[in-house]
């Protein structure tokens, strides 16, 4: 195996436990220094004094900055692990930030490719570098970090503490060179368990080949990591000024894979990129290329997708439409997160998390309505794509408005009903007859935070209705009246079309 014995992966220093989790989470959020700092209420200055370890992080701080950064609790674990070490009579010096060698290191290409088969997943990076520097190169800082279940850090950090991610399993190797002329050892920065940062050493067994001033050249590196720590998303983010970015995604054509892809950074919101993914198919692969010229600095460009025949179902003939559900990620009957209250959005402290949140539902609408016809209009939570968060939106009928519902609740209904047959996402195979009333008065927020009282009537009611039900861990089997159940979808007879009502007046 490339690289150092196993005996030299050392656990990061402890008290570098804290500082390495603080930036991790940073990152996977996002957030530049001074927009964290305003969050949680404290200078930009001393942010990055904690950052840098010239300031030691008091247990206030690391409780401000897991809420800031939503991160489930994983920033207060990390700050008890490194204060339950005894300190030494005279602490060290602080540690050097790991940040990439400075000075002019230039990437005039970067190219990610991920591919995936039989349950794992296996990414390959070639970076171009240019040292346009006064100084030798010797060493390049990567990063290795997973999340299963991004809209949701609580269940997250509880997958990767019960079952963290290893050396073994990563099977990390690195090449020198345009051809892999010579392997790379590394040492680690820091090994937490779902986030690895690793220096890649110019060098190894047989010599040194450091990459001198005007000198460019190619580095390569590999890692695998498990379907089941592995969620449906892979980040690029520019870190040094690169020319060039390039990503394909390479996936068994027979998955039915759907990609789709996010452009954020640290000052804007997430957004689509600006050109398409492109789509080819070799052999019994279909592959999804992506690139970008000049990308800014501290951008982030975010491939997610989903494999629509992830479920395959044993018998011939067409998938259940509930099979079909499954396979775009929508959590079906039975999963205990369909039951359960959504946690509310302290506003707006968490509104980049919410606005994340949001553009994952807007992201699953589009690709539910490639696959299903809704003549009703149609309406997500987040609990149905495995987000315990209080989030939904509602497409009504023959419009491409949505309407963004936070933190909803119904506090006034009208005394006049009526009933008619709803289908929900989680269990699309059945129709249920479920009485509503004709209008609702639901309070909710705006990202800002501003509490606000909208009035719906009739089908949009309806549709109002059923996704605050779910946010309350409330499915609309639960309004059947006595003696009425589902029906089969293939005895509805309403398919494709709205819900009547009579005229008015």
């Amino acid at each position: 195996m490339t690289g150092q014995p196993k005996a030299d992966f050392d656990a990061a220093p402890q008290q570098d436990v804290f500082v390495a989790e603080f930036r991790r989470w940073r990152d996977v959020r996002g957030l530049s220094r001074s927009a964290l700092a305003r969050e949680m209420g404290y200078s930009r200055s001393y942010v990055s004094k904690v950052e840098s370890g010239g300031e030691h992080a008091s247990r206030e701080f690391a409780q401000a900055a897991d809420g800031a950064l939503n991160a489930g609790g994983s920033l207060r674990r990390a700050w008890r692990e490194q204060n339950a070490v005894p300190a030494p009579r005279k602490p060290p010096p602080a540690p050097p930030a790991p940040v990439e060698p400075a000075g002019g290191l230039v990437v005039e290409h970067d190219h990610a490719e991920l591919f995936y088969d039989n349950g794992s997943y296996r990414a390959t990076m070639r970076r171009l570098l240019v040292n346009n520097g006064q100084q030798p190169i010797t060493r390049y800082l990567i990063r290795i970090s997973v999340d299963r279940f991004p809209g949701d850090p609580e269940r997250s950090n509880q997958l990767y503490r019960d079952n963290p991610l290893t050396w073994e399993e990563v099977d990390l190797q690195a090449w020198y060179g345009d051809q892999r002329q010579e392997p790379m050892r590394w040492s680690v920065q820091h090994d937490r368990d779902a986030f690895k940062e690793v220096w890649l050493l110019f060098a190894n067994d047989s010599g040194r080949f450091p990459l001198y001033p005007g000198e460019s050249a190619w580095i390569e590196y590999t890692y695998t990591v498990s379907d089941d720590k592995w969620g449906h998303w892979f980040r690029r983010a520019v870190r040094l000024p690169t020319r060039r970015l390039s990503v394909t995604l390479d996936f068994p054509t027979d998955l039915d894979p759907a990609v789709w892809g996010l452009h954020t950074s640290m000052t804007a919101e997430s957004m689509p990129f600006q050109t398409a993914v492109e789509t080819r198919h070799e052999d019994d692969r279909t592959i999804y290329s992506w690139s970008t010229e000049d990308p800014p600095m501290h951008a982030r460009y975010r491939l997610e997708w989903h494999f629509r025949n992830h479920v395959r179902a044993a018998r011939s003939g067409p998938p259940k439409p509930s099979e079909t559900m499954t396979a775009l990620g929508i959590v079906q009957e039975g999963d205990p997160m369909l039951r359960r209250p959504s946690r509310p959005f302290t506003l707006p402290a968490e509104a980049e998390d919410a606005r994340r949140v949001i553009n994952e539902l807007h992201a699953a609408t589009q690709r539910i309505a490639k696959a299903h016809t809704f003549g009703k209009g149609m309406g997500i939570a987040a609990p149905q794509i495995g987000i315990e968060r209080a989030a939904a939106i509602v497409r009504p009928p023959g419009s491409d408005d949505l309407i963004t519902l936070l933190n909803p609740r119904i506090i006034e209904s009208s005394e006049q009903g009526d009933e008619q047959y709803e289908g929900c996402l989680s269990f699309f195979d059945v129709r249920c007859l479920v009485p509503r009333p004709l209008v609702v008065h639901v309070e909710h927020q705006d990202i800002s935070g501003e509490r606000r009282i909208t009035i719906f009537e009739r089908g949009i009611a309806r549709l109002v209705a059923h996704e605050v039900d779910h946010l309350c861990g409330v499915l609309c089997l639960d309004h059947l009246l006595p003696e009425v159940h589902p029906i089969p979808v293939e005895q509805y007879r309403g398919s494709g079309a709205n819900w009547h009502y009579p005229a008015e007046g």
